[in-house]
């Protein structure tokens, strides 16, 4: 069975990688190049293909910057030092509009041509800083659109679209990966890198982590500021 993962490079996407690796799918890891400010993750996210043994790695370039309205994407400041309760508030700044359904329509559009019955995604819902396109909902609506817009959906082999982290706290997460034998060095999380590359420790993305990797009780490996 094939299985096309989206691969950001973070620690959730190279666990959802393992995952699907694990139980014997070959794996088309599918990464974006978007504008992001954190363009250091391509780099990431290829070392984790070759280390988990993913079948194809590619990059889709996809300039969201003419787009803008995100931190991530634009010249806004990208939020730092928040408390667990403001980052499970709201929209954050570093959301950037509709990311997961362009990175989703894209592999959809991969599917159809690498007859692959499933794709993978590591969006968590209890981490997700607020993203709305991390929701279960939004995964049902995106499986309907798998079904009703594409040629495999209309013969009724639509790939299934998954979620293995959705529920799991990112402690879990991390014990999973490691459990897998997943490389937590080879990822990267930061939202604001130095130019070394090295993480702030202090946007959402850093906070999250550091708090999963001591709620595991795993030491974590990152490379921070």
């Amino acid at each position: 069975m094939n299985a096309i993962v989206l691969l950001s490079g973070g620690l959730d996407s190279a666990t959802a990688l393992a995952m699907a690796a694990a139980e014997g799918r070959a794996c088309h890891a599918l990464s974006f190049d978007y504008g992001q400010r954190h363009a250091i993750e391509l780099i990431a996210a290829r070392r984790v293909a070759k280390a988990l043994g993913a079948y194809s790695y590619r990059v889709v370039d996809l300039n969201l910057r003419g787009i803008g309205g995100s931190a991530l994407t634009g010249n806004m400041p990208v939020p730092k030092g928040r408390t667990e309760s403001e980052i499970a508030e709201g929209v954050p700044a570093t959301y950037v509009p509709a990311r997961n359904t362009l990175f989703l329509a894209y592999a959809l559009a991969l599917a159809e041509v690498t007859d692959t019955d499933e794709i993978v995604i590591g969006v968590n819902v209890l981490d997700s800083s607020g993203y709305p396109d991390c929701r279960p909902e939004f995964l049902a609506a995106m499986q309907k659109v798998a079904e009703l817009g594409t040629a495999v959906g209309s013969l009724g082999r639509a790939p299934v679209i998954r979620a293995p982290l959705l529920s799991m706290t990112k402690a879990e997460i991390i014990r999973t990966g490691m459990a897998l034998g997943v490389d937590y060095s080879l990822t990267h999380s930061c939202y604001d890198p130095a130019p070394s590359g090295a993480a702030c420790r202090a946007c959402d993305a850093c906070l999250l982590r550091r708090r999963g990797f001591k709620a595991a009780g795993v030491p974590d490996p990152t490379w921070y500021i």
